[in-house]
């Protein structure tokens, strides 16, 4: 693959957008493994065909087409698409059509440069001349993710209650995994009970995410979380509890993040990670919020139409907000019922938390605001350490890093910042191991909140 110098590239705005994916092949990048999965699985069930990339096979070609200046998750996910293009014009030959090829990359307004990926790799695929044609699919925070236009107006309700249902049921079945392999019986079963789990969970959104059968999913993962419980072995005393907290891609990503819940967990700790539903969640929260404050400017100043626009917004965002908050209580009811699993946090009480200390606030936005009230959630329900995940030069995580520091401090709970880039952090392991020995001391000094959040 060789590019050619150009004077120009063509439009963003005819590259980038919301297109109708029918009779397409939709490219997913993996970020959390099971997660995307299940994604890819609730789009084939709305007769998409979706394709998860294989990830960190193209790294050679995301260091050759970025400049080094950008954060780790634009490298993965730019080699990602390159590596997996190259190999389907080797596959096809001369049968290649880049028309028939939609690659997904969502985008979150600023200051955050994840924003400004799908652009640069707009630009890095105009610059080969048999990748112009490869369409890049974005949906934007701007608008709550709204899926106008990917599919028929009809499908659209029933087709984002199944993409979210996915994101949740991903969540637990994450969460089931750092809660059984700490304390499995035998070292390896819990990956691959999970393996077959997450291909099981994949192929029930195909079947039944059409019709929202959320009923039937939920039966399969009873059954799943039965079978996961049997690994557990009830000798293995309880560990102490760490949570993670940070940018979402490399705090999902196994590979970008050197494998550092394994990594904790193979030095005594029970893991809990953030959960993706939780920065759904957020983004309706955010732009409700957006949308009260303006409502309440427009008040003031006593302009009518932008109070009505901004109480159409608030009533659009609420009712999303309070859609998604209320499916995925009804799912962690019913899961926790069976296994005490580690619930998730409300982002209205992720802000009453970070009001309440005022150490950052939810006006700057960022992933930050979740991040650091995260950390005090954490903190506050007898966890005995945290982790701050990010890319290197990450201007959110950097905000949180300085932060969380001394805020952690006053807590006196232990704290490991774990920024990350391209090559192997090579004091990494002695990080862990230092900061897992301040884990058990805080445990052997307060032990454990059982019920974790």
């Amino acid at each position: 693959m060789e590019s050619e110098t150009l004077t120009g590239f063509q439009s963003l705005n005819k590259g980038i957008g919301t297109f109708n994916v029918k009779h397409k092949t939709f490219l997913l990048p993996q970020m959390d493994r099971i997660g995307t999965h299940l994604l890819a699985g609730a789009f084939r069930g709305f007769s998409i065909h979706a394709k998860v990339l294989e990830t960190c096979r193209g790294l050679d070609l995301g260091k050759e087409y970025t400049s080094g200046k950008e954060c780790l998750p634009c490298l993965i996910t730019t080699g990602d698409i390159l590596y997996f293009l190259k190999k389907e014009k080797i596959r096809l030959g001369d049968n290649f059509n880049p028309d028939d090829y939609i690659y997904f990359m969502p985008e979150s307004d600023g200051p955050c440069r994840f924003g400004m990926y799908n652009k640069y790799q707009r630009i890095v695929l105009d610059s080969f001349p048999g990748l112009r044609n490869v369409r890049i699919s974005s949906i934007t925070s701007r608008d709550d993710y709204s899926l106008d236009g990917m599919i028929g107006k009809e499908k659209v309700r029933k087709f984002r209650k199944t993409l979210y249902f996915s994101i949740v049921v991903g969540d637990i079945l994450n969460r089931l995994t750092w809660r059984i392999r700490p304390y499995e019986r035998k070292s390896g079963l819990t990956d691959d009970f999970i393996e077959r789990s997450m291909r099981s969970a994949a192929g029930a959104f195909e079947a039944q995410g059409a019709e929202n059968g959320f009923t039937k999913i939920l039966d399969m993962l009873e059954k799943i979380i039965e079978e996961g419980k049997s690994i557990i072995d009830p000798a293995v005393p309880p560990k102490p509890l760490v949570g993670i907290v940070g940018e979402i891609y490399l705090r999902s990503h196994d590979q970008a993040n050197q494998n550092l819940i394994s990594t904790l967990e193979r030095h005594g700790a029970e893991v809990v990670n953030a959960s993706i539903a939780e920065w759904i969640n957020y983004t309706s929260y955010n732009r409700m919020r957006d949308a009260k404050i303006d409502f309440r400017l427009n008040l003031k100043m006593l302009r009518l139409r932008p109070m009505m626009g901004a109480l159409k917004k608030i009533a659009a965002f609420g009712r999303d907000l309070y859609y998604q908050q209320f499916k995925q209580k009804q799912i962690y009811k019913r899961v926790g019922s069976l296994i005490d699993i580690a619930g998730d946090h409300r982002v209205a009480h992720l802000e009453k938390i970070l009001n309440k200390e005022d150490p950052f606030s939810f006006d700057v936005g960022t992933e930050a605001c979740l991040s650091i009230s995260g950390m005090m959630a954490y903190a506050g329900s007898g966890f005995n350490g945290v982790v701050n995940v990010y890319p290197f030069t990450c201007m959110p995580g950097t905000v949180t890093l300085s932060i969380a520091k001394p805020l952690m401090g006053r807590y006196r709970v232990p704290y490991l910042d774990a920024s990350c880039d391209v090559g192997l952090q090579p004091g990494r392991e002695a990080a862990v191991r230092a900061f897992m020995f301040q884990v058990f001391q805080h445990f052997k000094r307060n032990g454990r909140k059982e019920d974790h959040l």
